[in-house]
Formats: structure tokens, C-alpha cells, sequence
């Protein structure tokens, strides 16, 4: 019976089935610690500063590279029962051998460095990120100078990189601490050449460093001459307005006849950079350190419906990576208005039981932080209606209010200081769907209204605001009444650009011409034709250049060219295609903002299967 059943199972076909028993690499370390605890089949003892250490080489080898080697291959120490390891402390290894034992390890500030010291000599490759991981937890002004250089000591990379950027984000807060002043020249430089964001303009930058050489401990003056010329190297003197620049020189030299060298030094690099001119730095940033200009799309449409989704663009990737989402329930419609390079997202409607609903709240983004902060709510809710900048106020205008049932002729003024609203001078008609842009002329700043949609008839008035005097005037009316259309201030010309007119049996017909307004005389021209007119695209402009993102051709193909991207170069009048963008989109705001170049957190954006 036995044969038989024997001779069954060995004919039988073979199916191997794998058994994998998950809690098995913890029931190892418990039994290979036991056995250490016990002091059971030990076949090595080490010795480090006169405390011994004994273990199995197996367990030991299968941790560390170092280990490995030592015990496997033709090495005295592979024949020997005990070894002598200088170099590190007992109290680093005492830790690493808890870890290789129990895979536990206990990080303090008091014992990190011990760790971190001993597991580099031995190549615990683990316990190495462990501690860089600790310390980029731990980082703060009063330690980073430590840490910096515990980074370059071990090249922990990923921690050199976030201590830098922890004192560049806290410059004010670091410079004004004894701590800032133990920097060596050399970290002097990797913080300034790493080029990351700053809290302080570049003005406060080189005030602080030549603080910190007033203070630099050497009494070899061709290396403090030599640190200088690369240090200043790396001053953005062009962001500094020449007045500033020159008294910050004066202030910081005054009385101090005997750093002439260093003055001419500081001068020389400045006149590199700059020349003699007067600094034509202009930018309503901070400070340009780690920023790059990007292109934002907001919100939208696509195949999958309505999304609060932000995603940018840098010009030197041409990778499409997700930035933020609004933070309020999917709308559409709102105001966007980017100021002190930070977004404002204000208004908007959206769905709720099959209804509109229109609202007048407001956030801001900083790119700097990552983060959102709610704004004062408008006195009037609105959508379709324009947000700009004007005089360091932004002024939404017109729109769609259920206050007024259908347009509205409001006007409201908001102060970022003071997070509030206030209602100005209302506009001479009832519109939304309308295109805005702000203007700074020989008199003063203006506010400039186009188009848009009264009581269901496209307009091509043109409207002018005087801020000074809270008063609107007519202009000379746009070439053809647009709707949905957007208007770009570039050099001295207002830019109006894509949207929509109506033919004689009032049905829509898209505008296929980029028009320009001259300010000074009064006056339209045609600029452009567009190669692929779209409703509903995104339209923003970078220096002389202006881009048209997604559409769509019609609302009965509106899945058409809706990621495509052209682009019009004003000074060379010339049309260019470029990469699509990853998804179908319409309905979307564009804007540019500084984003941090240093951010590496952002999923790139996936391309999706046009639906055309």
C-alpha cells in the first residue's frame, strides 16, 4: 500500500507552489539577538576604545560592506577571534550593533555624530540615511552650522542641500545669531552659490556679508582678499537699485579706510555685473534667488470635468508638473491676478444641486511656501468678471452677480495690506465675460475694460479708469466687439487677444486677429492672425512673447486642439508651434509666477489619449 502511494505521488505532474511566511526576517533577528544576549556560537570580539564587543561575523557581514570584506576575503582579520577597531567610538558602535541585531536605532543630538562617524567607517549604508534623515529633521539656526558641516564631512548630499536651504530660507533670522558668523568662507560661498530662495532682499543680502566679513577671524589678508573676490561673485548686484546699492556701500564702509581692498573688490564685481548704468532690476519679488519664471495654467476643463488643478511650466524644462489645487469645492469662472508673486484666485461660481452658485470668496497662494491663506470676501459675489493689479491694488470689475440678476456694473478695490475691499467708482455699463488690464502712463496708473457681454450682445466698448480720480472714460471702441477674450499689457500697446463675436444671425464666430491698442493716441491696429483660433484658451504673455493654450475650435468639435500651444513672438511677428500640453483643457486661466527652482516634489503631468 505504501509503494503505491509513493509511486502515485511521484507520477503525478509537478506544480511547485512557493510559501512565503512574512513574519520569518523577525523571527530570524529574535533568534540571531537571543543568541547574542546569551553569548551563544560568538566567533568574533571587537574592540573599540578598550570595551569589547562580541558578535557573529555572519550577521555582522551580511550589514556592513566593511564587514564583509574583512571576513571573506584573504585577510588576517578573517582568521582572527578578535580585532581592534580605531576610528570610531564605542558608544557610535554600540548603536550599530543594536541595528544590526534588532534593526532598532536610537537618534539624539548626543550621540547622531558618534553613529553617523562609526557607520561610515564601517559602510552601513542604512544606518548612514538614518542619520541623514535624523539630522534634516533636527535642523534649525542654532545648529545648522554644525550640521552643515557634519554634511560635508560624511558628503551627505541630500543633507548639505537641506541645511543650505534651511539658512537661505532663514537668512534674517540666521545672520542676526553669533551662530551665522561661524561660517567658514568656503560655506560663505555654498550658501550664496547654491541659490536658494532667500528671505530678504538682495540689498539685506550684501549687507550681511559683508557683515560677516567685518568679522571673518583671519589675519592673512590675500586669502581674506581671495575669499572675497569669489564670494561677491556671487551677489545679484543687478537686483539692487543703484541708490540702495551705493548707500548700503556707504554705510557699511564708513570709517573702515583700512578694508579699501575690499571696497575695490566689491565695486570691481559690481561694475561686472551691471556696468555704470543704473540698475534695471524691476521685479515686484523679494529676491530672484532660486526662482524662475514659470507659466501656470488654473483650473479649467477637461475630459474628466471641472478641476481646481494648477500646474506650471519652467521655460528651460518644457515638463508640464503638477503646483497646487485651489482650495474650495470645483469652480469655474473666478478672477485671477498675480501680485508680490503670489496667485489670487477670487470669485467663481460653482454646481451645487444642479444650480450655480456664484461666491465671493478669495485665497492666495505663496510659491515660496507652498501655501494657501484665505482673503477678506468681496462685498459682491461675482463671476466672469475681471481681477487685475493696479498700483499695488487689485480691482475686480463687472461680472455676473445674482445681486443683480444677470451683469453687473460694480467695481470693488482690494487692499492687500489691510485685507479688505471697498467699492469705487461703478463702470458706465453692465458686462461680464469682459478682458482687463492695468497700465502705468506719464499720468499715473490706469485700469483698461474691454468688451464683453450686456443683456446677451457682445460689446467692443472700450473703458478707461483713472485711479487718481475714481472716474471712467470712454475710449475709442475696440476693432470688433469680443467676449471671453483677454488683454495683455506689453511695452506701451494693451494686447487683445482670442475670444468671440457674433455674425449676423448672431451666431458665435470666433476672432481669428491678436488687435493692439495704442494708449497714447487713442487707437486700434491689427497686430496678428492667429493659425488656430480657439475658444476658450488660456492666454498669458512671457517678456515680448504670448502664448495661446488649449481651446477648442467650436462647441461641436470642442474636443479639438484643445491641448494645443502656439506661440507669437511680437518682435520677430512670428508664429510658433510648441509641445502640447499633456491634456485636453479649456475654460482655464494662464498666468506667470516664480516658482522655487529647488522644488522636487511636483509630479510631472501625464500625457493623456486625445480624444480627436
Amino acid at each position: 500500500m505504501t509503494k503505491t502511494k509513493e509511486k502515485y505521488l511521484h507520477d503525478k505532474p509537478l506544480h511547485t507552489i512557493f510559501y512565503e511566511h512574512a513574519p520569518h526576517p523577525n523571527t530570524l533577528l529574535v533568534g540571531l539577538n537571543s543568541l547574542r544576549e546569551k553569548e551563544e556560537l560568538m566567533d568574533i570580539t571587537l574592540v573599540i576604545e578598550g570595551n569589547l564587543f562580541r558578535a557573529h561575523k555572519a550577521v555582522l557581514a551580511a550589514c556592513s560592506d566593511y564587514f564583509r570584506a574583512m571576513f571573506t576575503d584573504n585577510m588576517l582579520e578573517a582568521r582572527q577571534n578578535e580585532i581592534c577597531l580605531n576610528g570610531i567610538t564605542a558608544k557610535g558602535f554600540q548603536q550599530l550593533l543594536e541595528y544590526a541585531y534588532t534593526s532598532r536605532l536610537a537618534l539624539n543630538l548626543a550621540n547622531v555624530q558618534d553613529v553617523l562617524e562609526a557607520a561610515s567607517h564601517v559602510q552601513m549604508i542604512a544606518v548612514i540615511q538614518a542619520c541623514s534623515n535624523y539630522l534634516q529633521s533636527q535642523i534649525d539656526v542654532d545648529n545648522c552650522v554644525d550640521i552643515a558641516t557634519i554634511a560635508e564631512t560624511y558628503s551627505l548630499t541630500q543633507l548639505r542641500m537641506k541645511v543650505y536651504s534651511f539658512m537661505s530660507g532663514h537668512l534674517l533670522e540666521f545672520s542676526n545669531s553669533n551662530e551665522f558668523y561661524r561660517l567658514t568662507a568656503m560655506q560663505l560661498e555654498n550658501l550664496l552659490a547654491y541659490d536658494f530662495p532667500v528671505d530678504c532682499s538682495e540689498g539685506d543680502v550684501l549687507r550681511i556679508v559683508l557683515t560677516w566679513f567685518f568679522r571673518f577671524d583671519t589675519n592673512d589678508l590675500d586669502t581674506r582678499l581671495a575669499y572675497a573676490q569669489r564670494i561677491f561673485h556671487f551677489i545679484h548686484f543687478k537686483e539692487v537699485p543703484q541708490r540702495k546699492l551705493m548707500g548700503i556701500l556707504d554705510k557699511a564702509f564708513q570709517g573702515r579706510k583700512y578694508e579699501w581692498n575690499l571696497y575695490k573688490i566689491v565695486l570691481d564685481e559690481m561694475y561686472l555685473q551691471v556696468g555704470k548704468e543704473q540698475s534695471s532690476f524691476n521685479s515686484t519679488l523679494l529676491n530672484s534667488r532660486g526662482m524662475e519664471m514659470a507659466v501656470l495654467k488654473i483650473g479649467g476643463f477637461g475630459l474628466s470635468g471641472i478641476t481646481n488643478e494648477i500646474t506650471y511650466c519652467f521655460s528651460s524644462e518644457r515638463k508640464w508638473k503638477h503646483l497646487t489645487s485651489i482650495p474650495h469645492v470645483e469652480q469655474c469662472n473666478f478672477g485671477t491676478a498675480v501680485f508680490n508673486n503670489e496667485l489670487y484666485v477670487v470669485g467663481g461660481c460653482f454646481n451645487q444641486s444642479l444650480q450655480e452658485n456664484i461666491h465671493p470668496f478669495g485665497f492666495k497662494y505663496s510659491p515660496r511656501y507652498n501655501k494657501w491663506s484665505t482673503l477678506a470676501p468681496m462685498k459682491i459675489e461675482r463671476c466672469r468678471f475681471t481681477l487685475n493689479v493696479v498700483d499695488d491694488m487689485l480691482y475686480a470689475v463687472g461680472g455676473a452677480s445674482e445681486a443683480d440678476e444677470f451683469e453687473t456694473s460694480t467695481c470693488e478695490c482690494y487692499n492687500p495690506i489691510l485685507d479688505s475691499w471697498f467699492m469705487v467708482q461703478p463702470l458706465p455699463a453692465f458686462i461680464s465675460q469682459h478682458a482687463g488690464a492695468s497700465y502705468q502712463g506719464n499720468f499715473g496708473f490706469q485700469l483698461y475694460i474691454s468688451g464683453g457681454i450686456d443683456r446677451d450682445n457682445v460689446q467692443s466698448n472700450m473703458f478707461c479708469y483713472d485711479v487718481n480720480n475714481d472716474e471712467w472714460r470712454y475710449c475709442q471702441a475696440m476693432l470688433k466687439a469680443r467676449a471671453d477674450h483677454v488683454m495683455l499689457t506689453i511695452g506701451k500697446l494693451l494686447y487683445v487677444c482670442g475670444g468671440w463675436t457674433e455674425d449676423e444671425s448672431r451666431s458665435r464666430v470666433l476672432v481669428d486677429t491678436i488687435d493692439a491698442y495704442d494708449v497714447e493716441n487713442d487707437c486700434w491696429f491689427v497686430v496678428t492672425r492667429v493659425p488656430t483660433p480657439r475658444y476658450h484658451a488660456g492666454i498669458v504673455s512671457v517678456g515680448d512673447k504670448i502664448y495661446f493654450i488649449g481651446g477648442f475650435h467650436s462647441d461641436a468639435m470642442f474636443d479639438k486642439d484643445t491641448a494645443a500651444v502656439e506661440t507669437y513672438d511680437i518682435d520677430k511677428d512670428l508664429w510658433t508651434t510648441e509641445d502640447k500640453y499633456p491634456q485636453d483643457i479649456w475654460e482655464h486661466t494662464c498666468a506667470t509666477l516664480f516658482i522655487p527652482k529647488c522644488r522636487d516634489d511636483m509630479e510631472v503631468i501625464p500625457a493623456a489619449e486625445s480624444s480627436v
